[in-house]
């Protein structure tokens, strides 16, 4: 059993880890999202972070924690692209093997580059088999499973991302984040209960991939029958047990956007703020421009830009189809 919040001891010291190797992402205000919004509009720019998304902070910090004997063996996860681009990444810099499973639809772009990052790539079915065929492959080859969010020290990981909010910019009240299945916002919501911030935490999900959204109204997490979505990093097919727990006792909750919100906001990104963003990236924007998402005059909002890694030929149609 895991004690929760996470303390802040706990989270600084999984910083002190990780921020030597990865970078400490801007902060950036927007004049014309503030004036949409009707408050300060801050992004969070972890699309600029190593590997292209805030997946590194986490996977790095996973691997750092290895034992010995574990390194000697290597590591297998499951992904979609930004956490197998992350774990590849952290697995050779540490002198680690690494294999991946992602699905067969996975961007190409995304397999590419875990590739290129060092690891052993295996595509397999939707993202529900891959999540079978990576236990199997961990258990026949003795490797360790690193989970891409259902694991205590990832989140530990992802909480540096919030406590860089917090620092950066200490009157923030609320910070809107996309969700997956949980790990990027209940570490950011971690790292909010642990400094005793009054900041809001929101999570917003596809609509074609509600997992949180669900498991908070049924008060488990729990495991859908399919998902659908242009946003592929929010797209695994169930919510984590324990960013479930930490998202009920620390969010606000989780918003719903539909694929062409998501599409609208990185439209305008692109246009209005020059910034380049994934699907994923920009949902949380999505969610804020909807109006789902309370806000307050002159209190700042942070939106997290969660990862960069855009396919160009998908985005191409996306914007292609958009205009």
């Amino acid at each position: 059993m895991i004690d929760l919040p996470l303390s802040l001891n706990r989270l600084e010291t999984a910083r002190a880890l990780v921020a030597p190797s990865v970078h400490r992402t801007p902060l950036v205000h927007s004049a014309t999202l503030s004036e949409r919004v009707g408050a300060p509009v801050w992004l969070k720019c972890e699309n600029l972070q190593k590997t292209g998304a805030f997946k590194v902070r986490g996977a790095l910090h996973r691997l750092l924690r290895l034992s010995e004997e574990e390194r000697s063996r290597g590591v297998a996860t499951i992904s979609a692209g930004n956490h197998a681009q992350a774990v590849a990444w952290a697995a050779t810099a540490a002198g680690v093997q690494s294999l991946v499973v992602m699905p067969e639809h996975a961007s190409p772009t995304k397999v590419r580059a875990s590739r290129e990052y060092g690891a052993e790539v295996v595509l397999h079915g939707d993202a529900a088999a891959a999540f079978v065929r990576v236990r199997e492959l961990s258990e026949e080859r003795g490797l360790t499973f690193i989970h891409p969010f259902d694991d205590v020290e990832v989140v530990a990981g992802h909480a540096s991302c919030g406590l860089e909010i917090l620092e950066d910019l200490p009157d923030t009240g609320t910070i809107v984040v996309p969700v997956g299945g949980g790990g990027l916002s209940s570490a950011i919501a971690s790292a909010v209960a642990a400094t005793g911030s009054p900041a809001e935490v929101w999570g917003v999900e596809p609509e074609g991939a509600p997992s949180m959204f669900e498991s908070l109204a049924a008060g488990t997490a729990v495991h859908l029958d399919s998902v659908d979505t242009i946003a592929d990093g929010l797209a695994p097919p169930m919510a984590g047990v324990l960013n479930h727990e930490i998202l009920a006792r620390h969010s606000r909750g989780v918003v719903l956007v539909t694929d062409d919100d998501i599409v609208s906001a990185l439209r305008l990104l692109l246009e209005r703020t020059k910034l380049l963003v994934e699907p994923s990236g920009a949902a949380g924007l999505a969610g804020l421009l909807t109006g789902q998402i309370e806000v307050s005059g002159d209190t700042p909002v942070v939106v997290v830009l969660s990862g960069g890694n855009a396919d160009l030929d998908q985005l191409g149609r996306l914007l292609s189809a958009e205009s």
